[in-house]
């Protein structure tokens, strides 16, 4: 497991957790615009990294 592993697999969990949150604000204040956090939420389930996609270092998922 290399540095970008790790960065996939601390930003997955921290993508989930920050779509959570925004959309729990959001239904917290009645603003809408924090049910943005569908984004966060869904590249987190979806396993999205964009370090990944960038940098090309990335172990192939299995």
């Amino acid at each position: 497991m290399n540095k970008f592993d790790k960065i996939r697999n601390f930003c997955k969990k921290f993508r989930v957790v920050l779509g959570v949150a925004l959309i729990g604000i959001g239904i917290w204040s009645g603003n809408a615009w924090f049910y943005l956090g569908i984004l966060p939420l869904l590249a987190g389930l979806f396993d999205f990294c964009p370090t990944c996609m960038i940098s090309k270092k990335c172990s192939p998922k299995s």
